[in-house]
């Protein structure tokens, strides 16, 4: 049985061979084409065709600037003002925030920047604003899973599983503040966001440790406006312990994990580490028990403003939509 070649391959040849089959005389044309057909399994005519036609010129695609730099320099004043959120977020808060700042003398636009900067889709805005933020935020190592026994008990939740869960099912995420050198023992923040309200709980711990991980939760319970319900968390070893997963059974806590390098399935966490974590904490290096104690105390002042005037379902609500401005 002859072995198929693939359209890549069958395109290169016919780029070689053409050249030669168009300067060669009626015999070497024969020949040419019958080992040319036998190759690439073309019908005869198709392959003179392919063989006899002059390769198109190329043309240089101009290079089309929709958006005038006053707009992207628009975008990023926009981008600053709320908080550094997504743009999906930034496209729904665009015309209130627009609005509300110019009303306020913070920003002043030409008629035809404005209309761009309120007509460009979310996908444009983020990658437009891809550079900036790469400057504003480091790159960030992908922490890998460990293999352990808990992770065959504890059941696999992606994204397209929550469907329009009630208050209560968390996902739960590490953010480490190691700074530049991931060695030693430094702060971590231990974050909780609740899938159907966008409520979030941050808790600063010592050190990475399912102990302390389960004291942070114990401890949260209290003050929350729900009872926990479920937790959703990665596939870091801090949580698929027998630590976590004992203090669960025991509460009727439904525990469940995201699919290893799939961020998505943890999409409303993910987000509230950068609008939160990040933007209250920073990227620098924190360690020691008096740092992890003022961390606690941030967060503890922080809470009420965060849940209450910056995220519900997930959308932000700014100051000027509440009256506040």
């Amino acid at each position: 049985m002859r072995r198929r070649i693939t359209l890549a391959t069958r395109q290169e040849l016919t780029a070689v061979v053409s050249r030669r089959y168009r300067d060669a005389d009626r015999v070497g044309r024969k020949l040419i084409l019958d080992e040319f057909t036998k190759i690439t399994g073309y019908h005869r005519k198709h392959a003179i065709r392919l063989l006899t036609a002059l390769p198109a010129p190329k043309r240089e695609r101009p290079c089309r600037h929709i958006y005038q730099e006053a707009v992207r320099e628009a975008l990023v004043v926009l981008w600053e003002a709320a908080d550094r959120i997504c743009g999906k977020r930034l496209k729904a808060a665009a015309p209130f925030l627009v609005e509300a700042m110019e009303r306020h003398g913070h920003l002043r636009l030409e008629e035809s920047v404005r209309s761009q900067l309120l007509a460009m889709s979310a996908a444009t805005m983020d990658r437009h604003l891809r550079s900036i933020r790469e400057q504003a935020y480091g790159g960030r190592k992908k922490r890998c899973a460990t293999l352990n026994r808990v992770r065959k008990l504890v059941p696999v939740r992606t994204f397209a599983d929550w469907g329009e869960p009630q208050p209560g099912y968390f996902e739960v995420d590490m953010v480490v503040h190691c700074g530049a050198r991931n060695e030693g023992s430094f702060v971590h923040t231990l974050v909780l966001t609740d899938v159907a309200s966008g409520w979030t709980e941050c808790i600063a711990l010592p050190v990475r440790e399912q102990a302390l991980i389960v004291e942070a939760i114990d401890g949260i319970r209290p003050v929350l406006p729900f009872p926990i319900l479920g937790l959703d968390t990665d596939n870091d070893s801090a949580f698929l312990n027998d630590t976590l997963w004992n203090y669960c059974q025991e509460h009727g806590i439904v525990f469940t994990r995201s699919r290893a390098y799939h961020k998505n399935d943890q999409a409303w966490v993910e987000q509230k580490n950068g609008a939160i974590v990040r933007k209250l904490v920073g990227y620098g290096r924190l360690e020691g028990l008096a740092v992890t104690a003022a961390l606690r105390r941030l967060y503890e002042t922080s809470r009420l403003y965060v849940n209450f005037f910056r995220t519900h379902s997930g959308n932000a609500i700014l100051p000027f939509e509440s009256g506040l401005c």
